[in-house]
């Protein structure tokens, strides 16, 4: 990363993640954490239907085919698309340490375009915990998972509860999700983290 803050380089007392006993297994596909989520969901018309699976070690892969609805520039994607992208492959690393978290920074290096039609093979990992702070970087290629770097990101998540959705969120979401049984269900499944 180019200038990378402070604020994403964890302090020297962090320590090294260890993979939740269980967490998915590399290969697993980890599904949507909600159905109406721009990043993962299949309930967003125009969302990047993201599809991630678990990696070797603390680590996630994901492919994201860049559509017409995606552009900023003519043929290109939007560079906000690209972020959200990594952010979305970033969260995904949340299940391999079945911690609930949400972003709390992120910074993008833009390498090169991204053309509409292209898949962008994206892959993340954690490199650090501090208290609730988990730090992360991820890269998004294109032409295969072996070709040149389009974009990049170094982020910080912060491990949250439920809570913090109940007492955020827009009520009538919050009660649609609270009446899925399966939405009920994962997020327990985070909430008896030992």
């Amino acid at each position: 990363m180019s200038g990378t803050s402070e604020a994403l380089k964890p302090p020297a007392d962090a320590v090294e993640p260890v993979r939740h006993p269980e967490a998915p297994a590399p290969g697993e596909l980890l599904g949507a954490h909600y159905e109406h989520c721009f990043g993962c969901g299949e309930g967003q018309r125009h969302g990047l239907h993201l599809q991630a699976r678990a990696g070797d070690g603390l680590s996630v892969t994901a492919e994201f085919t860049v559509q017409a609805a995606h552009q900023g520039a003519p043929g290109l994607a939007h560079g906000g698309i690209l972020t959200t992208a990594l952010d979305e492959t970033l969260g995904s690393l949340n299940w391999l340490l079945r911690v609930i978290a949400v972003t709390g920074r992120l910074e993008t290096d833009f390498v090169r375009p991204v053309p509409v039609d292209t898949v962008l093979h994206l892959d993340a990992e954690i490199t650090a915990v501090h208290g609730r702070k988990i730090y992360s970087r991820a890269t998004g290629r294109i032409g295969g998972p072996d070709g040149p770097v389009a974009v990049r990101a170094e982020a910080l998540f912060i491990e949250v509860k439920v809570d913090h959705f109940i007492e955020n969120g827009r009520p009538a979401e919050i009660e649609a999700a609270m009446a899925d049984p399966d939405q009920v269900r994962r997020a327990r499944a985070f909430e008896v983290n030992p």
